[in-house]
């Protein structure tokens, strides 16, 4: 029986929760938030009569945990995940992985020497859709990629549909620089960066521009000053020479959660929109290509990352995406980052 500790009791956390308890051969064994109330609230939710913490080094020395899910705010991603590496725990880390290169390196060489099996939730990758992607790309069925066009759109502060973002800490947090986050860059960004590179091809350089709006009387709500990102554009160079643009915006009115991915090659074509499915693609490649006819492929199902990382330390083989991945990412996330404050291009 594979026991996990949870650390951050949000939103994101009940997902943790309901996917560990699909899965047989692991339970949830301890939970740990800086809000007791808020913690003891999430256990009896989930039906779990598992000790509660305040103190996420009280938690490592008093609970018997195979792995930690670290579901904080993105400025407690290294420092509890490096914690609990140095204990000899597995670690699941909600995405980003850190809030600089530097950060997610020393957590990914940390994992490594410690031999952990350490993994990172872009989410995204439990979708099919993603994987029969980097196999047509890998197996040559649209030519050499030349172009990427791909977008996370989400639009909670323009619209409820989620609620109203000015009330809840849970969104406020979101756009306060101080309270740990980077924004849609680095809140949504990270997927779309991950999902567009992973059939692809690595990036080689960017050129970003990111813009905070103003939304309230002086840009703050109570202790939250709104000054991260909102929208981001993201001129791509890829390794391979391709080209291509990556934007996000929480200001996408009339779209949810939207994300789409298209990649065009010399000799085909595939595109992507999770709204319609997570489990079919189209193609127009080969002598379609000269119709411009696309055609629908339907892609055999995987596994989410849950099931994943709890077959990671079963087998002892790491799988995808792991800090490394993580790390390229977050590169990928300060270059841009750069090339926004400075105004140019960046090598990554």
């Amino acid at each position: 029986m594979i026991k996990i500790a949870i650390v951050g009791t949000g939103g994101m956390a009940n997902t943790h929760a309901e996917n560990f308890g699909k899965i047989r051969g692991c339970k949830i064994s301890a939970v740990c938030d800086v809000d007791k109330k808020r913690a003891e609230a999430f256990a009896r939710r989930h039906g779990l009569k598992i000790p509660v913490f305040v103190d996420f080094s009280e938690l490592l020395d008093r609970t018997d945990c195979d792995a930690v899910a670290n579901v904080t705010s993105d400025a407690f991603h290294a420092p509890l995940s490096l914690e609990a590496i140095a204990a000899g725990k597995h670690v699941l880390c909600e995405k980003p992985l850190a809030t600089c290169y530097a950060d997610a390196k020393k957590m990914s060489d940390a994992a490594r020497r410690k031999g952990v099996i350490n993994m990172v939730n872009f989410s995204y990758r439990d979708f099919p859709v993603i994987h029969k992607a980097r196999q047509l790309v890998h197996d040559g069925r649209i030519g050499k990629v030349m172009h990427i066009e791909a977008s996370y759109l989400q639009s909670w502060l323009s619209s409820k549909v989620w609620g109203d973002w000015r009330t809840s800490e849970g969104w406020l947090w979101r756009l306060s620089t101080k309270h740990g986050s980077m924004g849609v860059l680095g809140d949504v960004g990270v997927h779309i960066l991950d999902f567009a590179t992973y059939p692809a091809g690595e990036v080689r350089k960017v050129h970003c521009l990111l813009k905070n709006f103003p939304k309230a009387p002086g840009n703050r709500i109570g202790k939250y000053r709104l000054d991260a990102n909102d929208s981001a554009v993201i001129t791509i160079e890829f390794a391979g020479r391709a080209v291509g643009t990556i934007h996000a915006s929480r200001y996408a009115t009339g779209y949810v959660n939207r994300l789409c991915l298209q990649i065009f090659g010399d000799e085909g074509a595939l595109r992507i929109d999770l709204d319609k499915a997570s489990d079919r693609l189209e193609i127009c490649a080969g002598k379609d290509r000269h119709k411009v006819v696309w055609r629908t492929v339907r892609c055999a199902a995987t596994p989410s990352i849950y099931r994943r990382f709890i077959k990671s330390i079963k087998t002892g083989e790491n799988d995808q995406p792991d800090f490394a991945r993580g790390a390229v990412i977050q590169k990928v996330i300060d270059a841009c980052f750069q090339s926004d404050k400075a105004d140019k291009t960046i090598k990554v």
